[in-house]
């Protein structure tokens, strides 16, 4: 008998193939000896449409809600379906004994998969590939050492609780919105909380009122120093408190009442999870969430020279240490490899900064694979990116940077300066260029200079008074907003839930992403630059939207939930419940508002039809289209990006031909050659 094995993609599937010895086959798999390979595309299977429950639910009516199905409907996607049947029919082959699930090893891949067994009703034993890197020893290695399926139910139910609630907030949410308002709103558990996030960012930047500070600097000749109060600070809010100051201690003299020396080991920073990868990427590289995450899934599945990219993991197991002399080796051919040369010296042997079993769950922290990375054949994009992992290798297994901090403190007249400096005694992980670590001393002040001995006399020079003003808190960036989502125990209304949610972020390192993705392709947010910051359109939703459902106290409970139902620790059953409860109480509270709609955008393309304003969005296509606000009018027209003249999608025409229809006289002026014939023929007959 044979097993077959299912793969997320056609191109794992081929890899995979090469290294059973699956080289026959036809169309959607290959087949060898033991093995048939086959594959997904991404999800072939889906939570089914509300009209597959009820045809009432084809047209958006408020009274219809909420829609909340007893037991939820999945349906083959229709591009897919010739996939999908494919498999279906590898699996009633007679001489398929068991099934091996090779789909991504993490919640979405696990789903993947199940579906399509569900649908297919598989009812054989099936094992779980479970692997982190994508090289022909981690395949072998994976397939000498499959798990048993039954293993990963928790995980599956997680992510099928999670589709399911997904679907019951985002659907109910969004129909109730757009049906009770007569606007195209679309929310979701998730992306709404993220986009009150920048929201209230933007909020705190129109809200703030600068105000100005003076700093003094006193010039000792040989250095100079800063002035700090008796609660350490150095601003200064009343301009005639810092004149007074700078009289008292101007051709002074003064003198050096203490001197502290201090050498500091600066630990190196942590390894790469996705998220904390997504962000340097960001400020390193100006690299959006999304390109980072494309980007590394190309050197995962097609270079296989860096681990599982979808990993909340910052650490690696004991079991993956002996590999490392062969994945700092790999770096022979880059920039890395001297730093690499210098680690193999000796025995590599990581602290519990990097290596702790108890921090691993699904996956380590991302790493060379130990495949020859050859920076030659990689674009620019995945040549940098790539440049980032292995900088963030050579450090967390570099031995710490020590550094010696120095800090004077002079005293004149009653006034008190500091002056400090730093100097690297041993550069130990900062050799390699990287950033991340933790670095300076909290009570270091940076000066000029050299740091005079205690007990030294100075005469006081010149005295600067600096005017400076208060700055208001910046806009998010990806990388900023990565950081909140990933941790908004800062952003929780609720206090007493800080604690509880120590896994609980908004989304998952998986998903953010493609959230931030939404919700900007929604005109939501619009991204300048770096910088995230509401979008008109998107401060209408969140006025409307429930205050509870905006807040991230709700999403990252729920995230937790669904983080202990992987565990164990939950059932799936009374968290679904509980998604449905707290759904029927947003819909109710959606249909008794009291709340107007009014729009936010007053300039810009008006609608034809009704004179709304219209938003410009894609198509599926990518083509530029503008879309009507209003939904009962959902008039939309192309954007005027196409090659060649702008062509008129259907709706377009159905609604060119509904004005022609309103306002022409419906006399025939006009008539082509075919109408000539087609009325030479009536006449003859």
């Amino acid at each position: 008998m044979k097993s077959l094995v299912l793969a997320e993609k056609p191109s794992v599937g081929k890899e995979l193939a090469k290294v059973l010895g699956c080289s026959s086959g036809g169309k959607g798999y290959f087949e060898g000896k033991s093995f048939i390979v086959t594959w997904a595309m991404g999800h072939l299977v889906e939570l089914a449409d509300p009209s597959r429950y009820d045809p009432k639910y084809k047209s958006w009516k408020l009274e219809d809600l909420p829609m909340l199905p007893v037991r939820m409907k999945f349906r083959v996607i229709g591009k897919t379906s010739k996939q999908f049947n494919t498999i279906k029919s590898l699996m009633k082959r007679s001489d398929i004994g068991s099934l091996v699930i090779a789909t991504d090893a993490g919640r979405e891949g696990e789903l993947v998969a199940r579906l399509i067994m569900k649908l297919a009703s598989w009812k054989g034993p099936f094992k779980r590939l479970w692997i982190s890197s994508q090289t022909t020893e981690a395949i072998k290695h994976g397939f000498s050492t499959l798990k048993d399926g039954e293993e990963y139910d928790r995980l599956y139910a997680a992510a099928l609780a999670r589709a399911e609630a997904d679907w019951i907030v985002g659907l109910n949410i969004t129909r109730a919105l757009s049906t009770k308002y007569d606007v195209r709103l679309s929310s979701g558990r998730v992306q709404t909380p993220t986009l009150n996030l920048i929201a209230e960012r933007e909020k705190e930047r129109n809200d703030f009122k600068p105000k100005p500070f003076w700093q003094i600097r006193a010039d000792f000749g040989s250095f100079s120093g800063l002035w700090k109060g008796g609660k350490g600070g150095s601003r200064i809010f009343k301009y005639d408190e810092a004149l007074k100051i700078k009289t008292k201690v101007a051709g002074s003299k003064g003198r050096v009442v203490s001197v502290s020396r201090k050498k500091k080991n600066i630990p190196p920073p942590y390894g790469y999870d996705l998220t904390s990868l997504q962000r340097d990427a960001n400020s390193r590289l100006a690299f959006s969430a999304k390109k980072t995450l494309s980007v590394l899934q190309v050197l995962y599945e097609r270079y296989k020279i860096a681990t599982y990219p979808r990993t909340d993991s910052r650490y690696i197991t004991e079991d993956i240490v002996p590999t490392l002399p062969k994945r700092l080796k790999s770096l022979k051919n880059t920039p890395y490899a001297v730093y690499a040369d210098e680690l193999l010296k000796k025995p590599v042997k990581p602290g519990k900064r990097f290596v702790n079993n108890a921090k691993v769950t699904d996956h380590h922290a991302i790493i060379p694979t130990g495949e020859v990375i050859l920076p030659e054949r990689l674009s620019a994009e995945e040549r940098k990116l790539m440049n980032l992992i292995m900088e963030r290798f050579i450090a967390v297994l570099s031995p710490p940077a020590v550094k010696e901090y120095s800090k004077a403190v002079i005293e004149v007249n009653g006034q008190r300066f500091y002056q400090g400096s730093v100097r690297v005694l041993e550069k130990g992980w900062l050799e390699s260029g990287t950033g991340g670590g933790e670095d300076e001393d909290e009570d270091y002040c940076p000066g000029t200079g050299v740091i005079p001995d205690e007990g030294t006399e100075l005469l006081v020079k010149s005295v600067d008074v600096r005017e400076e003003t208060t700055t208001p808190p910046a806009r998010y960036t990806e990388g900023t907003l990565l950081g909140a989502m990933e941790n908004p125990s800062g952003y929780l209304k609720n206090s007493s839930l800080k604690d509880s949610l120590s896994r609980g972020g908004i989304g998952t390192p998986a998903t953010r992403a493609d959230i931030i993705e939404k919700i900007i392709k929604n005109d939501y947010v619009t991204r300048r630059e770096r910088e995230l910051s509401p979008t008109p359109r998107g401060l209408e939703l969140l006025s409307l939207v429930p205050e509870e459902l905006k807040q991230v106290d709700l999403t990252a409970q729920w995230e937790m939930q669904l983080h202990d139902i992987a565990e164990g620790k939950e059932n799936p059953v009374s968290f679904l419940r509980d998604i449905r409860e707290k759904t029927k109480e947003f819909v109710t509270d959606i249909k008794n508002s009291t709340q107007k709609y009014t729009p936010l955008q007053k300039d810009g393309k008006k609608c034809p039809l009704c004179s709304r304003p219209m938003a410009l969005s894609k198509d599926k296509r990518g083509h530029k289209i503008y879309v009507c606000h209003t939904l009962s009018c959902g008039y939309t027209e192309s954007g005027g990006d196409h090659s060649g003249s702008p062509r008129p999608g259907k709706r377009e025409k159905a609604m060119n031909r509904r004005l022609i229809s309103q306002y022409s006289d419906k006399s025939k002026s006009t008539a082509t050659f075919a109408d000539l014939i087609k009325e030479a023929e009536r006449r003859r007959t």
